[in-house]
């Protein structure tokens, strides 16, 4: 039994001063941007992991230390280059002469937050190295399998691929990121407070806990376990077959996908204080766990994932 049954479910309403907390304390650092902490946060705590596709600069970094500053979570920070290797990720085995035999040097995996900075700037092999640690939160080294620590999140940063020196993230791999998001430029104002205000590097060192690791894992046991109707199947299944029906799509959404659509929304609706899961949960995620997962046939069709998104929604109507 794991720590978030044992510590019993989580009301409504409880999730919603939980998750406010967290948004109220983010919000501090990262200024003007609500909705994507909250997204952020439901991606957290649906165990998905996060994409975050932005030029440098605008505070991806930030976010991840924030995150981890907020939620009490131990935190790592991988610089991806083109240099990186697999065990540069998840570790080594060293020969100790004392004892006669090999032992296992965790690298930075075994963090509860883990950001993979600019994740497209390493080669395919080194990406490849997350991939059994996203899907299975567990890493294999020389034969042995070693859990890692729960809660496990991993923030990705992802430069545009325009820029110089990156390498595009496979599609098996864009698949393992429940949401990506982009943060964007400051409004005027907000930009003015970061001009006049403490460097943000200062404010994250005096940043204290809003949530507990343990509060988290409660709000991850309590997700799967917020109501979906029939309805509300019936219009994520909708979704789901208009992408795979589509002409503007390479591919449709898969099973996996779907799934990942309707956790994103339990979380959505639990830090909500919805009892159940609403059409407008699912339309508040949609682009952000759609967007990278949906390749138009027309690039120049769609500008970014909420266009994308709002595609979907227009063309399925609610139940």
């Amino acid at each position: 039994m794991n720590a978030a049954t044992q510590a019993g479910p989580v009301a409504p309403a409880d999730s919603v001063g939980l998750v406010g907390s967290a948004v109220a304390s983010l919000g501090e650092i990262i200024l003007g941007k609500e909705r994507q902490l909250r997204l952020c946060l439901a991606c957290l705590m649906a165990r998905g992991h996060l994409l975050i596709e932005d030029i440098p600069g605008v505070g991806k970094t930030t976010l991840a230390h924030a995150l981890a500053a907020t939620l009490g979570l131990s935190y790592q920070r991988i610089q991806f280059t083109s240099d990186l290797l697999p065990a540069d990720i998840i570790g080594v085995s060293v020969f100790e002469p004392e004892g006669g035999q090999f032992r296992f040097h965790r690298g930075p995996v075994f963090s509860q937050l883990v950001l993979a900075d600019e994740v497209n700037r390493a080669t395919p092999k080194a990406q490849s190295a997350l991939l059994e640690a996203m899907e299975e939160h567990q890493v294999t080294a020389d034969g042995q399998t070693y859990p890692l620590t729960e809660p496990f999140f991993v923030i990705a940063t992802q430069n545009p691929l325009y820029q110089v020196g990156t390498f595009p993230l496979p599609e098996s791999q864009l698949d393992r990121f429940l949401m990506r998001i982009d943060l964007g430029y400051p409004e005027p104002a907000l930009e003015r407070q970061l001009l006049l205000g403490r460097d943000r590097r200062d404010l994250l060192a005096t940043m204290a806990p809003a949530l507990t690791p343990q509060q988290l894992l409660r709000l991850q046991g309590a997700v799967p376990r917020v109501h979906a109707s029939d309805a509300l199947l019936d219009y994520v299944q909708a979704i789901a077959r208009f992408t795979r029906e589509s002409a503007e799509f390479e591919a449709g959404l898969s099973p996996r996908a779907v799934i990942a659509l309707l956790r994103a929304a339990q979380a959505w609706a639990l830090m909500h204080g919805h009892t159940g899961v609403l059409p407008e949960d699912v339309q508040a995620v949609l682009g952000a766990v759609v967007g990278h997962r949906l390749a138009p046939r027309d690039e120049s069709r769609f500008r970014g994932a909420a266009q994308i998104g709002q595609h979907v929604l227009e063309a399925v109507p609610v139940p």
